[in-house]
Protein backbone atom coordinates (compact mmCIF):
# COMPACT_ATOMS: atom_id res chain seq x y z
CA UNK A 1 0.00 0.00 0.00
CA UNK A 2 1.32 3.43 -0.99
CA UNK A 3 0.63 6.54 1.40
CA UNK A 4 0.49 9.96 0.51
CA UNK A 5 0.27 12.61 2.97
CA UNK A 6 -0.44 16.31 2.34
CA UNK A 7 -1.79 19.55 4.59
CA UNK A 8 0.96 20.71 6.56
CA UNK A 9 1.42 24.20 6.00
CA UNK A 10 2.90 27.26 8.08
CA UNK A 11 0.41 28.66 10.97
CA UNK A 12 0.31 30.66 13.94
CA UNK A 13 -0.25 29.23 17.42
CA UNK A 14 -3.65 28.77 18.33
CA UNK A 15 -4.27 27.81 14.74
CA UNK A 16 -6.04 24.72 12.98
CA UNK A 17 -4.92 22.30 10.15
CA UNK A 18 -6.20 19.28 8.91
CA UNK A 19 -3.80 16.74 7.39
CA UNK A 20 -4.77 13.98 4.96
CA UNK A 21 -3.25 10.65 4.62
CA UNK A 22 -4.83 9.00 0.94
CA UNK A 23 -3.73 5.53 0.78
CA UNK A 24 -3.64 3.28 -2.82
CA UNK A 25 -2.48 -0.13 -4.19
CA UNK A 26 -3.35 -2.52 -1.92
CA UNK A 27 -6.39 -0.75 -0.11
CA UNK A 28 -8.75 -4.07 0.01
CA UNK A 29 -6.94 -5.30 3.51
CA UNK A 30 -7.96 -3.72 6.23
CA UNK A 31 -5.82 -1.49 8.07
CA UNK A 32 -4.84 0.30 11.16
CA UNK A 33 -3.66 3.68 10.43
CA UNK A 34 -1.55 5.98 12.34
CA UNK A 35 0.05 9.55 12.11
CA UNK A 36 3.40 10.16 13.47
CA UNK A 37 6.15 12.90 13.80
CA UNK A 38 9.52 13.87 14.27
CA UNK A 39 10.49 17.08 15.30
CA UNK A 40 14.43 18.89 14.19
CA UNK A 41 16.83 16.73 16.50
CA UNK A 42 14.25 14.29 18.01
CA UNK A 43 13.19 10.91 17.90
CA UNK A 44 9.89 10.04 15.43
CA UNK A 45 7.20 9.89 17.93
CA UNK A 46 3.24 8.47 17.85
CA UNK A 47 0.75 11.07 17.84
CA UNK A 48 -2.48 9.58 16.90
CA UNK A 49 -3.85 5.80 15.78
CA UNK A 50 -7.47 4.79 14.86
CA UNK A 51 -8.43 1.27 13.76
CA UNK A 52 -9.82 -0.48 10.68
CA UNK A 53 -13.54 0.79 11.73
CA UNK A 54 -12.64 3.64 13.86
CA UNK A 55 -13.94 2.11 16.85
CA UNK A 56 -10.93 2.64 18.69
CA UNK A 57 -8.58 5.68 19.06
CA UNK A 58 -5.18 6.36 20.62
CA UNK A 59 -3.55 9.67 21.18
CA UNK A 60 -0.31 10.92 22.57
CA UNK A 61 -0.73 12.87 25.97
CA UNK A 62 0.57 15.97 24.19
CA UNK A 63 -1.88 16.31 21.90
CA UNK A 64 -5.16 14.70 23.77
CA UNK A 65 -8.23 17.22 23.42
CA UNK A 66 -6.62 19.28 20.50
CA UNK A 67 -6.16 16.97 17.83
CA UNK A 68 -8.62 14.07 16.54
CA UNK A 69 -8.08 11.23 14.03
CA UNK A 70 -10.51 10.24 11.87
CA UNK A 71 -10.89 7.83 8.10
CA UNK A 72 -13.44 7.72 5.65
CA UNK A 73 -12.81 4.29 4.31
CA UNK A 74 -14.87 4.92 0.85
CA UNK A 75 -12.32 7.81 -0.23
CA UNK A 76 -9.36 5.41 1.58
CA UNK A 77 -8.05 8.27 3.72
CA UNK A 78 -6.86 8.94 7.49
CA UNK A 79 -7.18 12.80 8.36
CA UNK A 80 -5.39 14.62 11.59
CA UNK A 81 -7.68 17.52 12.49
CA UNK A 82 -4.92 19.69 14.95
CA UNK A 83 -6.89 22.42 16.80
CA UNK A 84 -4.90 24.73 19.34
CA UNK A 85 -1.25 24.49 18.04
CA UNK A 86 1.45 24.87 19.49
CA UNK A 87 5.29 25.92 18.66
CA UNK A 88 6.09 22.37 19.88
CA UNK A 89 3.85 20.87 17.32
CA UNK A 90 6.20 21.97 14.55
CA UNK A 91 7.62 18.78 13.05
CA UNK A 92 6.65 16.60 10.25
CA UNK A 93 4.17 14.40 10.27
CA UNK A 94 3.90 10.81 8.80
CA UNK A 95 0.86 8.81 8.28
CA UNK A 96 1.40 5.02 8.54
CA UNK A 97 -0.27 2.05 8.01
CA UNK A 98 -0.90 -1.43 9.77
CA UNK A 99 -2.61 -4.15 10.91
CA UNK A 100 -3.42 -3.47 14.38
CA UNK A 101 -3.20 0.60 15.70
CA UNK A 102 -1.26 -0.22 18.34
CA UNK A 103 0.91 -1.29 15.88
CA UNK A 104 3.69 -2.13 14.62
CA UNK A 105 3.52 0.16 11.74
CA UNK A 106 4.53 -1.67 8.21
CA UNK A 107 3.78 1.16 5.53
CA UNK A 108 4.72 4.92 5.44
CA UNK A 109 4.07 7.98 3.58
CA UNK A 110 6.68 10.33 3.02
CA UNK A 111 5.56 13.09 5.42
CA UNK A 112 4.35 16.73 5.19
CA UNK A 113 5.85 19.82 7.11
CA UNK A 114 4.15 21.38 9.84
CA UNK A 115 5.38 25.00 10.58
CA UNK A 116 3.80 26.93 13.98
CA UNK A 117 5.09 29.90 14.49
CA UNK A 118 4.56 32.40 17.60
Amino acid sequence: VQLQASGGGLVQAGGSLRLSCAASGRTDSRYAMGWFRQAPGKERESVAAISWTGGSTEYADSVKGRFTISRDNAKNTVYLRMSSLKVEDTAVYYCAAGSDYEGPFDYWGQGTLVTVSS
